[in-house]
């Protein structure tokens, strides 16, 4: 093994490879678990290293967990001993926004937020949100198909997506760095790469599409006290608002209550007394007319008896504060420790019921027990913070037990947006029937016969051809 290190070495540089402490000195995980132990982690500057490195692995028959933000919340780039762990850190550049096609080429290793504030700066959007923007890399919410807070509006990271460059388990580079929005030549090969978690080949470039900015942007928070009303109040503010709503996420009071706790941090913008709480953002081109439609929206939602308090952002700092309060990840994680994420998606009529049982069933087994409930009630997508004191196998395996053992029935999906890595193999079949399965195992042994990119991730664990 000492042999395939140095050769890699030869590739990408002293620079570009850690090995002993400087590994295990990392973490591969978030929240993190201890130190990564991987083999090494190799840190290619190119595509061109990657290419020259994925080859000489395949060859050998070595596997290969790619490394992104590490921010992923299924345990899929964890890397065992005798894997390789390979990130795209140092491919961090990002070339000049196209301004007249909206674009913009990027390496995969180029944080989120960087690309938002190189939009913003030329007058553009990269609507792409999530909590982890500051971390996250372009090639993981690629990897991942990442959501976040504007699918309601713009879709997931596939509908910004253009062109990509990715190379193949063998070393062979694909390269489609488009920067069209209509491309119908044959089959879209860029969208075998996009939520494949690296288990087809790993995306090194992106041609990334740019929106227009929003001259006017207006953010509410709201309380809403029955269940029943929240879906007629979207329903409502997405008519009044004339397509402009562009976020609608919800809080349920566990959440909610929990965030704001003695008020210090985040203050208390509404009291704690209501079952269920709603940020939304309208983002529009008028700064005049678009105010007082928001306004006027949110009135008749009242006079509907559809909310039952209000406070609307005056400020740019107001709107930061108040979305502040959803993107607590970190005090969240916190409040529960160790947590337990999930992430979901089934019939917005469907959730109620369905929270009110998984909370049933924790408290039998678990008295003490804390859940949280949040998410983009506007796409179908909810999460699950559970903390139940442990982490053990066997509470895990209960927890999972119950929290998935109840979407079965309601024909819900297990992953609305982080993917299934290693955590979730065993529940796939609640939202994958066996011929889907199939196909996704048969374009998995074409595109990687000797499985060594992210083995046992997504479809379950086969041999590994080292011949």
């Amino acid at each position: 093994m000492t042999a395939l290190i140095e050769s890699i070495e030869t590739i990408v540089g002293p620079n570009g490879i850690l090995t002993g402490d400087d590994v295990s000195a990392r973490s591969d995980s978030w929240p993190p678990m201890g130190g990564c132990k991987a083999l090494a982690i190799v840190r290619p500057a190119s595509t061109e290293e990657v290419s020259a490195v994925l080859q000489l692995c395949h060859d050998q028959g070595q596997a290969v967990v790619t490394h992104g933000g590490l921010t992923g919340l299924v345990r899929g780039a964890i890397a065992g001993p005798d894997e390789i762990a390979l990130s795209l850190e140092r491919m961090n550049r990002l070339e000049p926004v196209d301004t007249v096609n909206r674009t913009v080429a990027v390496q995969a290793g180029v944080p989120l937020q960087k690309v938002q504030e190189a939009a913003e700066s030329e007058g553009l959007l990269f609507p792409l949100d999530l909590g982890a923007r500051g971390t996250a890399t372009v090639g993981g919410n690629i990897a991942t198909n990442a959501g976040g807070n504007g699918v309601i509006r713009y879709g997931m990271m596939r509908e910004q997506l253009l062109g990509v460059e990715a190379v193949l388990a063998d070393g062979t580079v694909i390269s489609s760095l488009k920067n069209v929005i209509k491309n119908n030549t044959g089959y879209d090969l860029k969208q075998l790469f996009v939520g494949s978690e690296g288990t087809l080949g790993i995306v090194t470039r992106a041609v990334l599409r740019l929106r227009p900015a929003p001259r006017s942007t207006n953010t509410a928070l709201v309380a809403i006290d029955a269940f029943g009303k929240l879906a007629d109040f979207l329903k409502n503010m997405d008519s009044s608002l004339g397509g402009t709503l562009s976020a609608f996420e919800v809080m349920w009071n566990d959440f909610y209550s929990l965030i704001i706790g003695d008020g210090q941090k985040h203050g208390e913008p509404i009291d704690t007394s209501h079952p269920f709480y709603v940020l939304l953002e309208a983002t529009g081109g008028d700064t005049d007319a678009d105010p007082l439609r928001f306004e006027n929206a949110l009135q008749k939602a009242f006079e509907n008896e559809l909310i039952s308090d209000a406070v609307i952002a005056q400020s740019r700092q107001q709107r930061d504060e108040l979305w502040a309060i959803r993107d607590d990840v970190e005090g969240l994680a916190k409040s529960l420790f160790p947590p337990m994420t999930f992430d979901i998606s089934l019939s917005i009529p469907d959730m109620d019921g369905y929270v009110i049982e998984v909370r049933e069933k924790l408290a039998k087994i678990w008295p003490g027990y804390r859940m949280v409930t949040f998410g983009h009630l506007g796409d179908g997508n909810i999460h699950l913070g559970v903390g139940v004191g442990s982490l053990d196998p066997e509470s895990v395996h209960a927890v999972e037990q119950i929290v998935y053992g109840a979407l079965a029935p309601r024909q819900g999906i297990i992953s609305a947006e982080h993917g299934i890595g290693t955590e979730k193999l065993p529940y796939l079949r609640y939202s994958r029937s066996e011929a889907e399965v199939g196909l996704m195992r048969t374009i998995k042994n074409a595109m990687d016969p000797k499985n060594i990119l992210n083995p046992g991730r997504v479809l379950p664990q086969r041999r590994r051809d080292t011949s």
